[in-house]
């Protein structure tokens, strides 16, 4: 196993236990989904906490991680070819960490397939939309006289809400009876928009049915409450 010595983030964090893959993140809606993950599947792993608040994904460091200076990151000491392997973009992650692994991904091409598309769904989708809800209507956003924006989002949102509502008819989980990458994806986005961002009432969540259920039973695995937590706010 090669050092972390060629990523200049592990000197403006360093490592103290370089063999563990290293994780840069915070536990935000994005962020979660990859600590999340790692609780599931049980590899050591070693969390730094990136103070975006004080711009510190804009380091020149993290910057040479991730060019986009966004939350999360990560680098595998024992990556393809046993090289140590720097990834950004929480869902490219949440691939990755399957593949390595194995697990919280269907092994049949087709199931295998079904779930990545939800992962899609929610980075394409239900990610952009209920943040741009929490810009609205908690963030300087809601300044904004006209209130067009924010019903624009709002009324995606709570469509995106009955996407979800639909497909987990008849299932426990988005891919039916297996939880997978799709649900972590997804949980932190949803628990984010109506506790978080407050907007509960604003997209009538308590009138659906299954998606509060599928929350609860997310938000019921050890995993989750672990990984909802990590890494510790700076």
């Amino acid at each position: 196993m090669s050092s972390l010595s060629a990523f200049p983030i592990a000197a403006r964090w360093p490592a103290q236990h370089p063999e563990r893959l290293q994780l840069y993140s915070v536990p935000t809606p994005n962020g979660v989904k990859v600590s999340i993950a790692l609780e599931e599947i049980e590899l050591p792993y070693e969390p730094h906490a990136i103070d975006i608040g004080k711009n510190e994904s804009w380091t020149p460091e993290f910057l040479s991680l991730n060019p986009n200076g966004k939350i999360p990151a990560i680098i595998d000491p024992d990556g393809p070819g046993g090289k140590p392997f720097g990834l950004f973009e929480s869902g490219a992650i949440l691939l990755y960490l399957a593949e390595k692994t194995g697990l919280l991904l269907p092994r049949g091409a087709a199931a295998r397939y079904e779930t990545i598309q939800w992962v899609f769904f929610q980075m394409a989708a239900v990610g952009p939309m209920f943040g741009q809800v929490g810009y609205f209507y908690k963030f300087a956003g809601r300044e904004i006289e006209d209130k067009r924006p924010l019903e624009r989002y709002r009324a995606e949102s709570k469509r995106l809400l009955g996407v979800l509502e639909t497909r987990l008819d008849g299932r426990r989980w988005i891919m039916g009876d297996e939880y997978t990458i799709a649900d972590i994806s997804l949980l932190g986005w949803v628990r984010n928009l109506i506790g978080f961002y407050g907007a509960r009432d604003l997209v009538a969540f308590d009138d659906l049915e299954r998606v509060p259920s599928w929350l609860d039973r997310c938000l019921a695995r050890p995993a989750v409450q672990r990984g909802l937590e990590i890494p510790k706010r700076p």
